[in-house]
């Protein structure tokens, strides 16, 4: 994945929340734009995870984005 790719998930609108998938095997549902922040540097974000709790990832970490509203993949696993 590039930060390209995530920007058009995260700034689409009507937003619709997506799981980001990582290469380790987590995955990091983003429910609200608020919840995600880019990086200047354009190779991290921050996304909330729960009440006061958070993650920093590395872009390239993530393999695949999917749509939650249909729960099937809308990005493929891309090399970085």
């Amino acid at each position: 994945m590039n930060i390209g790719q995530i920007k058009r998930f995260h700034d689409a609108r009507p937003f619709e929340p997506f799981t980001m998938h990582l290469t380790d095997g987590r995955e990091f549902r983003v429910d609200h734009p608020e919840f995600m922040a880019r990086f200047p540097d354009g190779r991290t974000i921050f996304v909330v995870t729960g009440e006061e709790a958070a993650e920093t990832i590395d872009v390239l970490m993530i393999t695949s984005i999917s749509s939650v509203s249909n729960g099937g993949p809308t990005s493929s696993p891309d090399k970085n």
